[in-house]
C-alpha cells in the first residue's frame, strides 16, 4: 500500500512538472495559475471586432495589405485606455492557411527598445539604479574584466541615460555589429557565435565617433548594452526581469525573447516573410549555410533588448496604458519616470524608448521594422492610441515603417462612431450578430 502510494506521488509530481514545462515553452517562464490575470491573448477573437462600424476601415486595411504583398497583420485601438477594437488581419501562416487572429505573437525588432526602456525605468523606481549611472570602466555598472579593455577611455563617461536616447558617441564605422555577426566571427577569429558581452567588448575596442553626451545616432548596440545592465543590476536574467517586474504587473502574459527558427517559434506566433521571397544570407552561426534573413540568416534572439521581443498587438497596447500616466489602466512606473521616458532635451535626440514625442500633440510614436515584420506604436492622449504590426516586411525598410502610422490613420477616419460601451482590457463583450452595431 505504501509503496502504491509513493508510486502515485511521483506520477502526480511528474504531470504536473510536465504540465509547468508545457505551459512556459521551452526555456521560458511559468506563472502560478493564481497569479494569471485577464488573459487578453487567450480571450479575444476577431468576432468581437466585427462591427458594422469599422468595416470601410477593414477595406482601406486589406487592400494597403494587397497592394504591399503584406501576409498578415493585427491592428489594437485603444481610446481613454480602454481597448475598443483588435483584429487580425490575413494570414497567420499561408502555408499552414492558418488565418490570422487577435491574440497571434509577433516579432515587433526595435519596438523591443521600449519594453527595455521600461525595464530601465523600473529598476530606477525600486532605487536599484539611476540613470547617470556610468556604464563601463572599473567604477561602471559591467566592471567584468573581459569589458575593460576600452580603446577610447571616453567611453568610461557612458551613463544609463545616454544609452537610452542614443547619444553614448558609439560608432557605425565598420557597420551594426548586431547584424554584422559572421564577419566579425571572421574578424576576431571566432569559432562560435559572439555572446552578448564579446558583441559589447568588439565594440568598445573601436573608437568613439563623438564623446559621450554629444549628437545622437541610433544604435542597437546601445540596448544591447541595456539589456545587460538589467541583469547585472537585477541579478536575474534579462527576459525574466521584464516579466516578472515589468509584463506580468502590467497584464501582458505572452510577451517572450524571439528564437532564430520557423520550428522554434512560440506557441501561437505567425510566420515570417521577407521582402525578397527566396533570398537567402549566410547562416549568422558561420556554419556557411544558406538561410533566409528571418529565420537564421540574422540572430534575432541575440538582439535582446535591441529588437527581440514578440507579442501581440492587444498585449503591446496594454503595456503603453501602463506607463502613460493617465488614470485608466494603472501605471507600473512612477508619474516620474513617465515624464522621464518622453522628455526630449536637445533638438534631435530620442526619447527615452520611444522614438520620437510631439508636445504639440501630445503623441508618442516607436517603430520597428526588420526582415518578416513591420510594428508601429503611436501613443496619443485624448485621441485613438493604436497598435499596428506585420508578420511581412517591405525592401523600403524604415520609410515603409514610417508609413503604416499614415495608412492607419487614414483607416481610422472612416469610422463615423467608435464602439463607447466597451473595454476589451476588462472583459469579452457579447458577440454582436451582423446586423447589430455596438457604437
Amino acid at each position: 500500500m505504501k509503496r502504491y502510494k509513493l508510486l502515485l506521488g511521483v506520477a502526480i509530481v511528474a504531470f504536473c512538472s510536465f504540465l509547468a514545462l508545457r505551459s512556459c515553452g521551452d526555456g521560458g517562464l511559468a506563472l502560478p495559475e493564481s497569479e494569471i490575470g485577464y488573459r487578453l491573448n487567450d480571450s479575444l477573437r476577431n468576432s468581437v471586432s466585427d462591427l458594422p462600424s469599422t468595416a470601410q476601415m477593414e477595406r482601406h486595411i486589406r487592400n494597403w495589405m494587397a497592394r504591399n504583398n503584406i501576409r498578415g497583420a493585427s491592428l489594437a485601438v485603444m481610446k481613454d485606455e480602454r481597448l475598443i477594437y483588435c483584429k487580425g488581419f490575413g494570414w497567420a501562416d499561408k502555408e499552414r492557411e492558418r488565418e490570422a487572429e487577435v491574440g497571434d505573437i509577433y516579432r515587433i525588432a526595435s519596438a523591443s527598445k521600449l519594453i527595455t526602456a521600461i525595464g530601465i525605468m523600473k529598476l530606477c523606481d525600486e532605487g536599484r539604479l539611476t540613470l547617470d549611472a556610468k556604464v563601463f570602466g572599473e567604477a561602471g555598472i559591467l566592471n567584468d574584466p573581459h569589458l575593460l579593455d576600452i580603446k577610447d577611455k571616453r567611453a568610461a563617461d557612458i551613463t544609463v541615460r545616454q544609452l537610452l536616447n542614443h547619444t553614448s558617441g558609439f560608432s557605425r564605422r565598420l557597420g551594426d555589429p548586431m547584424f554584422r555577426i559572421t564577419d566579425i566571427m571572421r574578424w576576431e577569429k571566432m569559432d562560435a557565435s559572439p555572446t552578448a558581452d564579446q558583441l559589447i567588448a568588439f565594440q568598445l575596442r573601436q573608437r568613439l565617433r563623438d564623446k559621450p553626451g554629444g549628437s545622437a545616432q541610433y544604435s542597437n548596440i546601445g540596448y544591447l548594452v541595456l539589456s545587460r545592465v538589467i541583469e547585472k543590476v537585477s541579478g536575474m536574467g534579462y527576459e525574466e526581469y521584464l516579466q516578472k517586474h515589468v509584463l506580468w504587473p502590467a497584464g501582458c502574459y505572452d510577451m517572450h525573447i524571439a528564437r532564430n527558427y520557423y520550428e522554434q517559434r512560440h506557441p501561437h506566433e505567425v510566420k515570417y516573410y521577407g521582402h525578397y521571397p527566396g533570398e537567402t544570407i549566410e547562416s549568422y552561426d558561420g556554419s556557411g549555410r544558406m538561410l533566409p534573413r528571418e529565420y537564421g540568416g540574422n540572430d534575432i534572439e541575440g538582439l535582446q533588448g535591441a529588437g527581440a521581443w514578440v507579442c501581440s498587438a492587444v498585449e503591446l497596447l496594454r503595456l503603453v496604458a501602463s506607463v502613460d500616466g493617465l488614470d485608466g489602466v494603472p501605471d507600473i512606473l512612477t508619474p516620474q519616470s513617465v515624464a522621464e521616458m518622453k522628455r526630449i532635451a536637445r533638438k534631435g535626440d530620442y526619447a527615452l524608448g520611444w522614438a520620437r514625442y510631439d508636445s504639440r500633440s501630445r503623441s508618442l510614436v516607436r517603430t520597428g521594422t526588420m526582415s518578416g515584420t513591420c510594428a508601429y506604436i503611436e501613443n496619443r492622449a485624448g485621441g485613438l492610441s493604436y497598435v499596428f504590426i506585420t508578420n511581412t516586411s517591405s525592401y523600403r525598410g524604415a520609410s515603409f515603417t514610417n508609413g503604416i502610422g499614415r495608412m492607419v490613420r487614414d483607416a481610422m477616419s472612416k469610422v463615423k462612431k467608435w464602439p463607447s460601451d466597451r473595454d476589451l482590457f476588462v472583459a469579452v463583450p457579447r458577440e454582436t450578430s451582423a446586423s447589430e452595431d455596438l457604437s
